[in-house]
């Protein structure tokens, strides 16, 4: 007679990635008994990649769609994906996002709203947003991480937009890919970069000439002295 238990998902054994996370663990930061409890787990791993989960931080994230890396042309990516430096690896995957594949989704307005909606929604009560731009097949974020772990935040984003986009398509199944990158904001000049990098990939993927015309980027709104609305009420 079969089991009626769930089955269980194991996360593939990566041992390189959990050394890389073994050692960062020995040198960085690490959580107390109360960020603990509330989720924030310093470096950790999913399986896939890398990630540093802490309060106070300024992170860039990016999290594209479910089939944005399409497996009819794993060929063409499997090389960047072996690619052992991890910023190289991200760089070669973004310039490999902006190229567009898989269906984009986000290239519908009303998808695109609902995503970046979302985003706003919990700005200014659970975390701050520097930067942001919906492009048709993924997603830039630069966000001050308050008291919420970001990796509650990334599911709560990604779990509420892929229902309610799977609505607006008349859809089921995977939406998002499963995991995210994410890099630790180091410094002012950093953060600039991070800000105009975000803002500026529609530009860059030859989307639009100005990167305030895109209709999903916190670059629209920003005055003639570059802030957002909530840096003018300050």
């Amino acid at each position: 007679m079969e089991s009626s238990k769930p089955t269980r998902r194991t996360l593939p054994k990566n041992i390189g990635l959990l050394e890389l996370i073994r050692a960062k663990r020995e040198w960085s930061w690490k959580p107390s008994v109360d960020e603990l409890k509330k989720g924030f787990r310093g470096w950790h791993q999913r399986g896939y990649l890398p990630h540093f989960d802490a309060p106070g931080v300024t992170q860039f994230i990016t999290f594209q769609l479910h089939d944005s890396f399409p497996i009819t042309r794993r060929a063409e990516f499997e090389a960047i994906l072996k690619e052992p430096d991890d910023s190289a690896k991200r760089r070669k995957l973004e310039a490999w996002l902006d190229r567009g594949h898989g269906e984009c989704w986000l290239r519908r307005p009303d998808v695109a709203e609902l995503v970046e909606k979302i985003l706003l929604d919990g700005d200014g009560h659970d975390y701050r947003l520097q930067a942001w731009i919906v492009m048709p097949n993924h997603v830039h974020l630069v966000v001050d991480v308050w008291d919420v772990p970001l990796v509650k935040l990334i599911n709560a984003w990604k779990g509420k937009s892929s229902r309610e986009d799977n609505k607006l398509l008349g859809r089921r199944g995977a939406f998002w890919q499963e995991d995210y990158y994410d890099t630790v904001i180091r410094g002012e000049a950093h953060l600039k970069r991070a800000i105009r990098y975000t803002e500026q990939n529609p530009v860059k993927a030859y989307l639009t000439k100005a990167a305030r015309d895109w209709p999903w980027s916190s670059a629209r709104l920003r005055d003639e002295y570059e802030r957002l609305p909530w840096q003018r009420e300050s």
